[in-house]
């Protein structure tokens, strides 16, 4: 019995080490909810830059984040034609750097894409312009995803 739970101890450390190994688009992958938002890295070939060193802060949306958007939108933006403005929307998701709950604070953050992000912190509650964070500090061995239930437009997307 102490073999095997000596075992179960060890074969859960090793998934748990795994998971901390893996970048942000494969710890994206491996949550199942993302899908949308990893075929949109790959539309407009930004999936590479998240496989990088880093460090990012990643506010990811949930596929019923992207859902929510008006019909057609998504598709849209997936046509080769609109790969510039479809990697200007997933830049303005990513922030240079690692930024975990506890750090977060009411500012203007810079976004990968130029353009600032509102985040607000109330009453222990975040929020970025006016998507909320559903679940923080989803770590990746290069940087941290901050799961958001609201796709973020730039202001000239």
């Amino acid at each position: 019995m102490k073999k095997l739970t000596l075992v179960c101890t060890a074969l859960l450390a090793l998934t748990f080490t795994a998971t901390a190994a893996n970048d942000i688009v494969a710890t994206a992958k491996s949550t199942g909810t993302f899908e949308t938002l990893v075929a949109a890295l790959d539309a407009a070939g930004k999936t590479s830059m998240l496989q990088e060193k880093g460090p990012y802060t990643v506010f990811a949306p949930t596929d019923d984040a992207f859902k929510k958007l008006p019909k057609g939108t998504v598709e849209n933006l997936l046509k080769p034609e609109n790969k510039e403005k479809l990697g200007a929307v997933l830049a303005y998701h990513v922030m240079e750097g690692k930024v975990m709950a506890a750090d977060v604070k009411t500012m203007k953050a810079p976004t990968a894409n130029g353009a600032m992000l509102d985040v607000k912190v109330s009453n222990g509650k975040v929020t970025v312009n006016k998507a909320k964070v559903v679940k923080a500090d989803v770590k990746a061995s290069n940087g941290v995803i901050h799961v958001i239930d609201t796709v973020l437009m730039p202001p000239k997307a």
